[in-house]
């Protein structure tokens, strides 16, 4: 759609041009199997391996440590579901936060079903768990932590550094999503202390249907697609090979850009917050008011719907979410705001402003002309709601 501000960047992101370019030969040209034999397939082959380095790179991984897959929710599952079949000998307790990705959450109640216990912790206002609070959930039979790297909600990012030498000095197997993360802000697996983390390449101004497993060289973890002997043997079937070729050049222009990108984006995201405190009453901002990332602008608006709202800046041409992606069309509370101890009705009030790095100022200044008329009649509309 022509004219289209885009501020739902924590969705999906657009492809960069240099990106499609290097993506485009190998659907009409270099279209072979990377399985196969023939100089076609090695082709293909050579381009998947050629991204593993570059995806790796990005994360300060080995190649051999990254395991292509379709997106950061098969990635999370791959983890929890695989780490859990390795190490059942270990213990059968996992210590997750309240505020992760359902696609934590879900294999949690699956793997309840299977005889494994587990814990969430619980966070505070801003959404950051406490290293206090994970060291006093691990148990002699835990086997398994997982806390997510940067929320992709509120935009809060946790210090993965601290928790996870809590997990080694444990000797506790420490994954942690970082879908919301890689790519937009420095990632250093070995730095972070996890033993396992995801990430996605439609975060990064990559193309969708390819994203990534680190696994730490040594860490025993099942399959969880079965089938051939693609991906090490660790996750069966044809290789995505366009989308991982777009997925290696949008980490290799990230690990270049990621310093320029985030300075630009922190710029835009604290103009629109300005400027959303300045213009309207009653609006609370969500999230780290620092350790937050560079793009993101959660605020609840007292006294109306976050649907509403989203529904009128459409009208105008303007696009944001109200939350997760995954859980947008559920017209459900966040279970990330209740944790963070936001009242349902605050909550429900709450749009998600994500900043990209094809975003100009221009736009975020239109927003911010549009947004205060479409709140203030929004509220005159609402029963909840008395003019002082």
């Amino acid at each position: 759609m022509a004219g289209i501000i885009f501020l739902d960047n924590a969705s999906t992101t657009k492809v960069d041009d240099r990106v499609f370019e290097a993506m485009t030969p190998y659907f009409t040209q270099q279209y072979g199997n990377p399985a196969s034999l023939h100089d076609l397939g090695q082709s293909a082959e050579d381009a998947v391996e050629g991204s593993r380095r570059h995806v790796a790179s990005l994360i300060g991984a080995k190649p051999e440590e990254i395991y292509f897959t379709s997106c950061g929710t098969e990635s999370n599952n791959f983890s929890l579901f695989g780490l859990a079949k390795s190490l059942k000998g270990r213990g059968r307790h996992i210590i997750s936060s309240s505020i992760e990705h359902i696609s934590i959450l879900n294999p949690l109640k699956d793997l309840k079903k299977e005889g494994w216990d587990h814990t969430l912790l619980p966070v505070d206002e801003y959404g950051s768990v406490s290293p206090e609070d994970l060291k006093k959930a691990i148990r002699e039979d835990t086997a398994l932590i997982s806390i997510m790297h940067a929320n992709n909600e509120v935009g809060t990012i946790q210090n993965l550094e601290d928790l996870g030498k809590i997990a080694r000095d444990n000797d506790i197997t420490f994954h942690s999503d970082g879908v919301a993360s890689a790519g937009i802000i420095p990632v250093d697996v070995k730095k972070l202390g996890v033993d396992s983390y995801s990430f996605t390449s439609q975060q990064m101004y990559g193309p969708k249907g390819a994203a990534a497993l680190y696994v730490r060289k040594g860490l025993r973890i099942k399959p969880y697609l079965i089938g051939g002997t693609q991906e090490r043997g660790r996750r069966a079937g044809t290789e995505n090979v366009p989308a991982i070729v777009g997925f290696g050049q949008a980490a290799r222009i990230a690990k270049q850009e990621l310093g320029k990108n985030a300075a630009y984006l922190e710029g835009l995201r604290n103009a629109m917050i300005e400027g959303i405190m300045a213009g309207i009453d009653n609006v609370k901002l969500n999230g780290h008011p620092q350790k937050r990332l560079p793009g993101n602008v959660h605020v609840s608006f007292e006294y109306i719907e976050g649907e509403s709202i989203l529904l009128l800046l459409n009208m105008e041409g303007i696009a944001a979410a109200s939350g997760s992606s995954c859980v947008s069309q559920a017209l459900k509370n966040s279970q990330v705001l209740i944790s963070m101890g936001l009242s349902p009705t605050t909550a429900q009030g709450s749009v998600l402003f994500s900043l990209g790095k094809f975003n100009k100022r221009q736009e975020i200044d239109k927003t911010l002309e549009v947004l205060p008329p479409i709140i203030e009649k929004l509220r005159k509309m609402s029963p909840l709601y008395k003019e002082s």
